[in-house]
């Protein structure tokens, strides 16, 4: 073969298959060329995202990089109350931290804080790839020591600002602040910001308050532990989780060596050392650690707890967070609740007896005052007996569970017929008495319910069934982890705060509104979180119109319960409420607990009072004191309708006015009602005599006007933002209730249903 015929070489490769791997290098080039394309596109579009979310970055200064981040928490009026964070601080200067502070902040924290410009991509790659082969120590994050500073002196620290958005302008703010400041500035301003637990901020502060000298004084292993608590205050708090602490701190002395601020053997002495040597009692020169030393703090204390815990339920803290908190506190109101309690205005039976109080705006569930205890002295956040549910309300459950169910569900009028006469709960042996011991025969729900006897009461609930008063008590935010029984018709377990909400449903027509402390809340960042209730229809305006009209007689009849609450000149309506001691607990005399439930158009209140230790000798509410209640009611009340009173309800136009001997009476227009129900059926609490027979007797209103045309929405809103309701227990013989009244003067107890004497 000539060399003209003899193949090339490049033809050799191509006849023996080899050409074909040519397009395949050609695709894995436009594979490579595609993918650097796509990712430079979205290195492009991250750092337009950037830089756009940077732009609406908020300012940053030396006094907020240098100062304490006091959560600023405002009344109604924009009045500031209190502040939360506020501490006692030694500020301390670059000059006076020892090197060894430093060293041990920046090994723990930040080991290349002397090599990035406020944002470290080496940190983050690493935090990253720790975190997804899973070999982090935990030592340290993403976020630089300056990026930590800012987060401490801008934005808060709840996980729901933990955005891409917050990230970035978070990076872009530690970019500037390293620009305008040194790093031993920058390293000044973490070492006096962090929080130290117990109420303290800044290491040389902590220095003072775990050991009881300056930082200057101090050992390697107590410069580490330092160090390492502000990561977690609580759990490396070396007085109360030694053996965590111990873990922290010598963390800590392994990132020095590794940084090569200390050598092993110094690392492996101050190992030996107990983190509990050294430990000051007495706390060196620092503040207690309260919350502030306002002087408001004891008058809002149970207010303010409940805002703090709202606060760190939604991921804030608010002692480091610097937050503008805006709340729904009537701080007139809240001071005059507390005078009420404290200064001798009302006499109580003893120092020791307590009161749980809350006031509510019907409007909107509002709560614009609370008072968790009197005569506490200057503790911080003492127990809050406006929101536990572990007392019996006793009769003022009657309106909630009882008697508005009725109206609701089964059209009773006022003036429809109950009987009080012997009972036995169904099933058992156990008899329900009244106070007095006595039965008053057949009367009017109307006289039932201002006279608060328990016998009707119960029966109405019979005729009701559990079902449906559970249907109605869950629209008015009140729940139970358990069935309800029949007892709980005159004693729910709630808490002042859930019946001040549930009786302003009735006050504003049949809205039931979920109570809240909080109106918005502004972080460092600029941003604001409003706050408000969405009203649910909770019953018909027939219903709240009808029992409110029942509720005035309660306070302004002379057989009513209430007569101590009544104030001249005030449309009010409110229920009386007290429980008796259970047989075998050795009490002869008194009452468990005393409760007043009242409200106006504007304001809802409810009030308990009792002793925390009901069982022990002498914490008998006498009954000289039963009516303790209807005072604390009263003077608020008169206090907030001063100025403005409210006017009084109009009546509904799916309401009739009738007339019953003379007496002025409530029906639902154009309803049909029954005479005879469910209870009518248990022969043992008829005299012996079943009337099962006759239970479908019918009475349909003489009215001819037009019925509320239609059940309203019977969805309800959440619960009460603090507790829900529990199933009582029986208590012995006598039921729960023991109302003290004049109820015995009633002259119509034996009346027919067409003469009963209706009361307003």
């Amino acid at each position: 073969m000539s060399d003209n015929q003899r193949p090339s070489r490049r033809t050799q490769f191509e006849s023996a298959g080899g050409g074909n791997k040519t397009p395949h290098r050609s695709l894995l080039k436009r594979i490579i060329i595609w993918g650097a394309s796509a990712i430079g596109i979205l290195i492009l579009l991250g750092a337009v995202l950037f830089f756009y979310f940077a732009s609406s970055a908020p300012k940053i200064s030396e006094s907020e990089l240098s100062s304490q981040n006091a959560t600023q928490i405002y009344d109604k009026d924009n009045n500031v109350v209190s502040q939360l964070g506020v501490q006692k601080r030694e500020y301390v200067h670059s000059s006076a931290i020892p090197t060894k502070m430093k060293n041990a902040v920046v090994a723990v924290e930040d080991r290349r804080f002397y090599k990035h410009s406020g944002v470290d991509p080496i940190r983050i790659m690493g935090a990253a790839f720790a975190d997804l082969t899973g070999s982090s120590t935990g030592l340290q994050g993403g976020s630089t020591l300056t990026q930590q500073l800012v987060k401490l002196s801008v934005f808060s620290t709840a996980a729901s600002d933990q955005t891409i958005k917050r990230k970035a302008q978070e990076a872009w703010l530690a970019i500037n602040v390293e620009r305008h400041f040194s790093k031993a500035k920058i390293l000044e301003f973490y070492i006096n910001k962090v929080y130290m637990g117990s109420g303290v901020y800044g290491m040389q502060t902590g220095s003072q308050y775990y050991y009881g000298k300056n930082l200057s004084k101090l050992s390697i292993a107590q410069y580490a532990m330092l160090a390492g608590i502000p990561q977690s205050p609580t759990y490396y708090n070396p007085i109360s989780h030694p053996k965590t602490a111990t873990t922290r701190r010598n963390d800590v002395l392994d990132a020095m060596v590794r940084s090569k601020y200390i050598s092993q053997t110094q690392a492996t002495a101050a190992k030996q050392v107990s983190v509990q040597q050294g430990l000051d009692s007495s706390h060196g020169n620092t503040a207690s650690a309260s919350s502030s030393d306002d002087n408001n703090d004891k008058v809002i204390d149970s207010y303010l707890k409940q805002v703090v815990a709202q606060l760190k339920s939604e991921g804030y803290n608010p002692y480091t967070d610097g937050l503008e908190v805006h709340t729904n506190l009537n701080m007139g109101a809240q001071q005059n609740l507390y005078d009420i309690a404290n200064d001798g205005t009302i006499s109580f039976q003893s120092s020791s007896m307590q009161l749980g109080a809350a006031v509510t705006n019907p409007k909107n569930g509002k709560i614009i005052a609370m008072l968790g205890g009197r005569k506490t002295g200057d503790v911080t956040f003492g127990l809050n007996r406006a929101v536990q549910t572990d007392r019996s309300a006793g009769s003022t459950s009657k309106p909630l569970m009882d008697y508005g169910p009725a109206i609701e569900y089964l059209n009773y009028p006022t003036f429809r017929s109950v009987k009080d006469i012997a009972f036995t709960y169904p099933g058992t042996d156990k008899k329900l008495y009244d106070f007095d011991r006595q039965y008053k025969g057949t009367m009017t729900m109307r006289q039932a319910l201002v006279q608060s006897r328990n016998i009707p009461a119960l029966r109405t609930l019979q005729d009701v069934g559990i079902s449906k008063a559970t249907k109605f008590l869950s629209k008015l935010g009140i729940t139970s982890s358990k069935t309800y029984e029949l007892q709980n018709g005159i004693g729910l377990y709630i808490s002042p705060l859930q019946e001040a909400a549930s009786y302003a449903a009735f006050a504003n027509g049949g809205t039931y509104y979920k109570p809240y402390y909080i109106s918005s809340i502004t972080t460092k960042s600029g941003e604001t979180h409003k706050y408000s209730s969405s009203g649910v229809k909770a019953m018909k305006s027939s219903t709240a119109y009808m029992i409110t009209d029942m509720l005035k007689g309660v306070i302004n009849s002379s057989s009513g319960t209430g007569t101590s609450a009544k104030i001249s000149g005030v449309h009010q309506a409110g229920k009386t409420g007290t429980t008796q001691y259970p047989s075998g607990s050795g009490v002869s005399s008194g009452v468990m607990d005393s409760w007043f439930a009242g409200y106006t158009k504007k304001y809802s209140i409810s009030v308990w009072t009792g002793y925390d230790k009901a069982l022990e000798s002498g914490h008998a509410v006498t009954s000289a004191y039963e009516k303790v209640p209807q005072l604390v009611y009263r003077n608020e009340m008169s206090y907030l309708e001063n100025e403005n009173p409210s006017s009084n309800w109009k009546t509904p136009d799916s309401v009739s006015v009738v007339y019953r001997n003379g007496d002025r009476e409530l029906e639902v227009k154009g309803a049909s009602w029954s005479n005879t129900g469910t209870s009518d059926t248990y022969a043992e609490n008829n005299n012996g005599a079943s009337t099962a027979g006759s239970s479908s007797e019918v009475i349909v209103s003489s009215s001819s006007s037009k019925s509320e045309s239609k059940e309203e929405s019977e969805s309800s809103s959440s619960n009460s933002n603090n507790s829900s309701s529990i199933e009582q227990t029986p208590n012995g013989d006598g039921g729960t209730d023991t109302e003290s009244s004049s109820a015995s003067s009633s002259s119509s107890a034996q009346s027919t249903p067409s003469d009963q004497a209706g009361q307003n």
